[in-house]
């Protein structure tokens, strides 16, 4: 089902050559700009990109980071829902298109029974962001990325959206009016035919965000399938914490001189929710919810590891809980002292399969 595509790769290259010509102070300058001009407007809105300078260094900045992030969610939902293979995805406000190329990194090309790769459309308002997404698609080996369709739309203000196997949300509620972010979750439940994913940053407001969206998605009669070991409430009370995840992103140079870092990498902070249409997925009509997942970072102590969970309603103590997995566990102890912060866990059985990491107030 997933092709071997070296999409990381693929994108790293293709996000170097961007800069290729263009001054590092020059381009440290640019995304300097575009960050404390996103940071310091106090209502939602996106960067204001001016040209194409503009767009090259903001996605050589924030591209690698959107993508592992949405990768991350996307790497639970085919880990809960295997035989989830979608034939069509539609990007909402996608701007160079990180969600396309997290999908291709996840289900390849797409194993379609007429031997086409995924149909692909992205939407986003800004022409620079999508005309720079289309030049770096067509450079990767990837049929689906190659023939992606990039429109131009205003996110948000459209009655509907076109019908898709997969519906991806990332990083574009935020930019919203509050009174939009609802019709567009609303929009992305009603198109999709199969699962809808929506991202946002770590942070409290994120998680609110998703809450919300969570909320929606349910009532318009989707079943979550991650994070979320249920579709019941959060038991996280408001307010005391936030389910947050952590991707690990390799920094380039112009990371480092922008953030003034000496590491090579970094931690992107992002919150998501992924649900699906009942009837459809794997593992069982529609896919099945992790038994419970870790929401802090494991802690290793001798002969012992403490896990914070989140669990099903229907287990024995559903809601947040601590449990010590002794080494006298055998398999379990080992899969616990491999476990990640985020990961599934059902004893032993599930721990460390997913490549997404989180956890709540971590």
């Amino acid at each position: 089902m997933f092709a071997p595509l070296h999409i990381d790769d693929e994108l790293r290259d293709a996000l170097a050559r961007l800069l290729d010509g263009l001054p590092p102070r020059q381009a440290a300058a640019a995304v300097e700009r575009l960050i404390s001009g996103y940071r310091g407007n106090g209502t939602a809105g996106a960067p204001v990109l001016r040209d194409r300078g503009d767009v090259a260094a903001y996605a050589a900045y924030r591209m690698p980071a959107t993508f592992e992030a949405v990768r991350a969610a996307l790497d639970a939902l085919a880990d809960r829902a295997p035989r989830l293979d979608p034939a069509t995805h539609l990007d909402v406000g996608g701007g160079t298109g990180a969600a396309v190329w997290a999908a291709a990194a996840v289900w390849g090309d797409g194993a379609q029974p007429t031997g086409e790769a995924r149909a692909t459309t992205v939407l986003d308002r800004s022409e620079p962001a999508l005309a720079l997404g289309r030049e770096l698609a067509a450079g990767s080996g990837s049929a689906a990325l190659r023939g992606a369709r990039w429109r131009q739309e205003r996110i948000g203000a459209a009655p509907g959206l076109d019908a898709a196997d997969l519906v991806t949300v990332s990083y574009v509620l935020n930019e919203l009016p509050e009174d939009a972010r609802g019709a567009l979750v609303d929009a992305a439940a009603a198109a999709a035919r199969r699962a809808v994913v929506v991202v946002e940053p770590g942070t409290p407001d994120g998680y609110r965000r998703i809450i919300e969206a969570r909320g929606r998605l349910i009532g318009a009669g989707l079943r979550v399938l991650a994070p979320c070991p249920h579709s019941g409430a959060c038991p996280i009370e408001p307010g005391s914490d936030w389910c947050h995840f952590a991707a690990r992103v390799s920094r380039s140079s112009l990371h480092r001189q922008v953030k003034g870092g000496s590491l090579a990498y970094e931690d992107e902070k992002f919150s998501y929710v992924a649900a699906v249409r009942p009837g459809t997925g794997g593992g069982g009509p529609d896919g099945t919810p992790a038994a419970a997942r870790i929401v802090r970072r494991p802690q290793i102590r001798k002969g012992q590891v403490l896990l914070d969970l989140c669990t099903g309603p229907d287990a024995e103590r559903g809601g947040l809980r601590r449990e010590t997995v002794t080494k006298r566990r055998g398999p379990a102890y080992r899969a616990a002292r491999d476990a990640h912060w985020g990961d599934a866990w059902d004893d032993g059985q599930e721990g460390g399969q997913e490549g997404g990491r989180g956890g709540a107030g971590d």
